[in-house]
Formats: C-alpha cells, sequence, structure tokens
C-alpha cells in the first residue's frame, strides 16, 4: 500500500479523550468509531455485489445525510452527483460536498476536522446510494478556506480515513485555498468515481 511521508496518526491510534464531541459524532456516523469508542475494523466488501443496474444519467442524493441544493429558500441548482453510464463503465462526479446536514445546515461550524469527517461521510453516503464505495474514487479536489491554517489537520484526517479504508492505489487529488459558498464552511470536497457496472461485467 501507497505509504505517505510525515507522521500522520493511523485511525487506530485516535484517543478518544482527544476528540471534540463532533469528530466522534461522525466517526461514529461513519462506522470508524463504535458507540462504546472502540475502533471498528471495516469489514470487506464483496466487489460483485456493490453495483447494479445502469441507466443512462441521472442524479444522485443521498436525503437522509445531505439536503437537495434546490430545496434552499434560496434554491441552488446543482445536483450533489451525476451518475453517467458509459458502455461496460459507470462514472459518477461527485458535486462539491461539505458538512451539511438533511437541512441544509452547516454543521459543526469552527471545527474544522469534524467538517473533514462529516463531509467523508455526506460523499461516503452519495457513493455507496449508487452501489460505489471508496475504492471507486479515482479523483478528488480539495477546497479549504484557509489552506495555510488547515491543510496539516486535512492530510492528517484524509490519511486516517484512506489508510482505514485500505485505499490503494490512493486517488489522484487537487487542493486549492477558495473561498466557499458560507463563511461558516471550512472544507469542500468533489469527487470522481469510476467502476464497472455490474450486468455489462458479467456478460464480458
Amino acid at each position: 500500500m501507497a505509504q505517505c511521508v510525515g507522521s500522520v496518526p493511523d485511525v487506530t491510534t485516535l484517543s478518544i479523550e482527544t476528540l471534540s464531541e463532533g469528530e466522534r459524532q461522525e466517526l461514529t456516523a461513519l462506522g470508524i468509531l463504535s458507540k462504546s469508542g472502540e475502533i471498528t475494523p471495516l469489514t470487506p466488501r464483496d466487489p460483485g455485489a456493490r453495483h447494479h443496474v445502469a441507466v443512462q444519467c441521472r442524479a444522485i442524493s443521498a436525503p437522509a445525510v445531505l439536503n437537495e441544493a434546490y430545496d434552499y429558500a434560496k434554491p441552488s441548482s446543482f445536483s450533489r452527483g451525476l451518475r453517467l453510464d458509459l458502455g461496460t463503465f459507470t462514472l459518477l462526479l461527485i458535486s462539491g460536498t461539505a458538512s451539511v446536514d438533511e437541512e441544509g445546515r452547516t454543521i459543526h461550524p469552527g471545527d474544522f476536522r469534524a467538517q473533514c469527517w462529516r463531509t467523508y461521510r455526506n460523499i461516503t453516503e452519495l457513493l455507496t446510494s449508487e452501489g460505489a464505495y471508496w475504492n471507486d474514487i479515482i479523483r478528488t479536489t480539495c477546497y479549504l478556506r484557509d489552506i495555510e491554517r488547515d491543510y496539516k489537520d486535512f492530510n492528517e484526517v484524509r490519511t486516517m480515513f484512506f489508510r482505514w479504508l485500505g485505499l490503494d492505489p490512493l486517488p489522484a487529488s487537487t487542493g486549492i485555498q477558495a473561498r466557499l459558498c458560507r463563511e461558516d464552511l471550512l472544507v469542500e470536497i468533489e469527487a470522481m468515481a469510476l467502476f464497472k457496472n455490474k450486468n455489462n461485467s458479467e456478460k464480458s
């Protein structure tokens, strides 16, 4: 597996006492922490059972954790993601995703690390809604409001998450400083996933 430079802690070394309440909530929701505060081993997923029947192109969503952009009082005209079926392959385009809940509210204002975990949770739900997972991610673009202040924390959280997932190879990625759409959002991530769709791969 690809190794990261530096002394980024492994997720198994997390100390519950040092986590913010927001981090504990999101790590538990992601399944990394049990309700008793123990690190949960990742349950291997069956790649053959992960993908389902493809369609040409449609919006994707995860309403249990993330509202639709057009449901805001002032609607935003974009989908949370798109699914494109390209012959035997499916491409998921995940829009810029941040620490926002099913009501469209910012979650964990002022807590950068908890916002990272919630962002990963939201992207995870978008992926699994289409039968995909993080091992299908081929690229991410990561926007930080203050990259000089927050990049160290961002890289630690990302590395812990990707190590917990056992990703190898790691996705291609770009980090950018950007002013996000709300003052209280500190990080936003967009992603691309590519996988063989189940029916076509069974025929080939």
